[in-house]
């Protein structure tokens, strides 16, 4: 096992970006992910995660050559040490585009062996890349105070001055006493009302409170993903949003893209590539309540599988008047074999994580014509999209999205076609 060298400085020459806010550097033979840095730069970087392996992460706190990309960091919470919320804040909104359409072209690449350039697009309502944000769930520390998970750490930095939400987001929400452990969300929804609800802290099992690696890790993870007790602390609830001529009405807590010109971008792109038509039978997959089921209206029957009974019913009350689509709230693995065959479209939305070989290779023996992807993570973007083509399928076109300003992360949709 090589030397620890959790908190070393070193003398870096940053190279390209990777997938995960951060770039690749190399010293004394072992890879260093530096994250504040941008490529070309020379930078001291301070050691913050040392597992022994062939590589460790990094902060760069001296910036002694700097790109001429580089600009004041926006988010003045993110810097090294501080919150996990903005690790681009530092480079200027078109570089970072830049950067991701790299990152978006080299996973297809390395995971789906793929060679084809993929821009980078900015969505409507972006503007200087601050207040897109709609919607953002705070945690509350020991102490009964709101703020932003660290980077890769359970710490809390509790200065709500994060610029991707406006400021009013945060009106009141520091001075009030929250439950220790608990969550806040709060949402400015498409009507300009303010809707903030606690979530209970999640009720962990002894495994989770004592049990180290992933075993406890996976009890801590099944904990907060429970239901839990929810309390209305300002608004009714229930934020309204629309996309074209449509109306929703969700819970506050419930799935809605975090950018305010996500929604409709992304539903305007589904319409297009799916082309259904009245004789069409068409899946759509983690659909949520039910927004590109809306775009795929035009079909003889819309099949829409959501695992939230309670996207689904709100879902159904913002389609009542569209009667060909049938929602079933049920998982997407339990739920192909019930639907109806054969879907000449098929939507996928999937969680980060992606669809994954067993969903994939349901989806594909349904031999549905035209398959739209949509990936909020590039890597398991790109090895989804490797799995179609194993079975088959040819990857017509891909749009990529700044979905997330200031961020690494990027959303990505392709068209795979059979």
């Amino acid at each position: 096992m090589s030397e620890n060298w959790t908190g070393r400085h070193l003398e870096l020459t940053l190279g390209n970006p990777g997938h995960g806010g951060f770039v690749v550097a190399r010293h004394e033979g072992r890879v260093v992910f530096v994250r504040h840095g941008l490529p070309g730069e020379r930078v001291i970087a301070i050691v913050t995660e040392d597992r022994g392996g062939s590589f460790c992460r990094a902060e760069a706190v001296d910036i002694l050559a700097g790109s001429p990309e580089r600009i004041a960091p926006i988010c003045p919470i993110s810097g090294p040490g501080g919150a996990g919320c903005c690790d681009m804040s530092h480079a200027r909104l078109a570089f970072q585009r830049q950067m991701k359409s790299q990152i978006v072209s080299e996973q297809l690449l390395r995971l789906a062996r793929v060679d084809r350039n993929v821009d980078v697009e900015e969505l409507p309502g972006t503007g200087d890349g601050t207040g897109w944000r709609t919607r953002v769930r705070l945690a509350v520390d020991g102490n009964g105070l709101p703020g932003y998970h660290r980077y890769r750490s359970s710490g809390i930095v509790t200065d709500l001055e994060c610029p991707q939400i406006e400021t009013a987001a945060y009106d009141g929400i520091a001075e009030h006493e929250w439950t220790p452990g608990s969550e806040v969300q709060i949402v400015l929804d498409g009507a300009g009302e303010r809707h903030v609800v606690e979530i209970a802290p999640p009720k962990v099992s002894k495994t989770g409170r004592t049990s180290p690696g992933r075993r406890g890790a996976a009890a801590r993870r099944a904990a907060v993903a429970a239901p839990r007790v929810e309390r209305l602390f300002e608004g009714s609830g229930r934020p309204r949003e629309r996309v074209h001529h449509r109306e929703w009405t969700l819970a506050a807590t419930g799935f809605w893209q975090a950018h305010r010109g996500a929604a409709q971008t992304y539903s305007t792109v589904v319409a297009e590539w799916a082309g259904v038509t009245a004789s069409d039978t068409a899946w759509d997959l983690y659909g949520g309540v039910g927004v590109f089921a809306a775009a795929l209206a035009g079909a003889g029957l819309v099949e829409s599988v959501e695992s939230s009974k309670q996207a689904v019913a709100d879902g159904r009350a913002a389609l009542a008047d569209v009667p060909q689509v049938r929602f079933h709230p049920e998982r997407v693995e339990r739920a192909l074999s019930e639907l109806a065959r054969p879907p000449r479209v098929v939507v996928l939305d999937p969680p980060r994580t992606g669809a994954g070989r067993d969903v994939i290779a349901a989806v594909s023996s349904a031999d549905a014509e035209r398959i739209v992807h949509v990936g909020c993570d590039p890597a398991s973007f790109a090895r989804d999209v490797g799995l179609y083509l194993g079975e088959g399928y040819r990857l017509d076109t891909v749009r990529a999205f700044d979905a997330f300003p200031l961020t690494h992360h990027v959303e990505c949709i392709a068209l795979l076609t059979r």
